[in-house]
């Protein structure tokens, strides 16, 4: 896996340096390699279903029933989740809900109160 940026402009794989910038074969994009590594300097920002922009602590509530995998319970639709913490990954959200115990949420399944 190469460990140069895609292309901000087509999302090409296929990236290469050319002195102080980076190029893309495939639309002819260049930008600099400065403004690459400020991007991922940059702390990612979670938000909820509604866009407002959730963070460590926050209580949210559940806008979706959700099945627990491996099991037959659900969280239902109105479920309220106190203490959230944010992590990266798919299911960025780390919770304990009464009841079920400790998981994962997606933030895109979550309102903040």
């Amino acid at each position: 896996m190469s460990s140069l940026p895609r292309c901000p402009a087509c999302n090409s794989e296929y990236t290469y340096e050319d002195g102080d910038n980076f190029v893309c074969p495939e639309c002819a994009h260049e930008w600099p390699k400065l403004a690459a590594a400020e991007a991922t300097e940059a702390h990612k920002v979670w938000k909820d279903a509604n866009g407002n922009v959730l963070q460590d602590g926050d209580s949210v509530t559940v806008i979706k029933d959700l099945k627990v995998k491996g099991s037959s319970l659900v969280v239902k639709v109105g479920t309220k989740v106190k203490n959230i913490r944010l992590v990266e990954g798919d299911h960025d959200i780390d919770c304990k809900i009464d009841g079920i115990g400790a998981m994962k949420l997606k933030s895109e399944f979550v309102k903040k109160n």
